[in-house]
Formats: C-alpha cells, sequence, structure tokens
C-alpha cells in the first residue's frame, strides 16, 4: 500500500469524527512503523549487506550454487579451449543428435565455414582440419 496524506482543516466535530472513523482502518499504526524499521537496521546493521548468493532465488540461485560447484548449467562461461586434434577434439554441447557449427579457421578470417556436426565419432572441419566432438548435454531445469 502507498503513503498518502491527508490534511483536514477546519471542519466541525461531527466531520473530523467521520473521518477517523471511515480512514482508519486505511492508516497504520506510526509506532509500529517505526519499531519495525528500528528492527530492519538493527538486522542489518548486524549482518551487513545481503550478498548475491543470499539474496538470490529461482533460476538465479540455481546457477549461482552450480557456478559455485565448478558446473556451467546454462553455457554462461567461455567454452574451454582444445586443441582440436583427433586426440582432443573440440567439444560440442547438443540436446539433440546433431548441430550446426561454425569454424573461424584462421584468427583474422572474416568468413565462417558452417558444417553440421552429428552424434558418434570427431568430425574435421571441411576448411582448416579441425576436429570437433558434439556430446550430449542435458538441460538444467
Amino acid at each position: 500500500m502507498f503513503p498518502f496524506f491527508i490534511f483536514i482543516t477546519e471542519h466541525s466535530g461531527f466531520q473530523k469524527a467521520f473521518l477517523q472513523k471511515t480512514l482508519q482502518p486505511l492508516l497504520c499504526d506510526t509506532t509500529s512503523l517505526k519499531e519495525r524499521n528500528l528492527q530492519s537496521t538493527r538486522t542489518s546493521s548486524q549482518t551487513g549487506i545481503p550478498t548475491d548468493e543470499e539474496q538470490a532465488t529461482g533460476l538465479e540461485r540455481r546457477a549461482l550454487q552450480a557456478l559455485k560447484q565448478g558446473k556451467d548449467p546454462y553455457s554462461m562461461l567461455k567454452p574451454r579451449q582444445h586443441a582440436g586434434t583427433k586426440g582432443e577434439p573440440h567439444i560440442v554441447p547438443c540436446i539433440g543428435t546433431k548441430r550446426l557449427v561454425g569454424c573461424i579457421c584462421e584468427e583474422d578470417n572474416t568468413s565462417v565455414v558452417w558444417f553440421w556436426l552429428h552424434e558418434g565419432d570427431s568430425q574435421r572441419c571441411p576448411s582448416c582440419g579441425s576436429h570437433y566432438k558434439l556430446v550430449h548435454h542435458e538441460l538444467p531445469h
């Protein structure tokens, strides 16, 4: 409920009594409000400002807990660098059996080579020869 102010100017006793009776349920007790503010300032001053983990809820809380355990549930972090060789291919997470992959073959290249990566053994980029492997990835929710 939002705060509001009522200025009562010169009214008869009957009008004041009527206004007090009708508006009393809408008005809060100021002493209890002051006590609540003091209690909230006492607890926040004793414990300090809450951290992100303390005040996070829902999916944000789950993501922070997973990151604490070393997991990356929503692929928020940069993928790990792999050599791209047959023995150590680039890992591509996927929830299906195939995925479209774009390879920037050289660092200063302006074009992207697109190809389909299928589940199973690692596959090579048709242009530069880097190896990619599709790994099944479960959704966190």
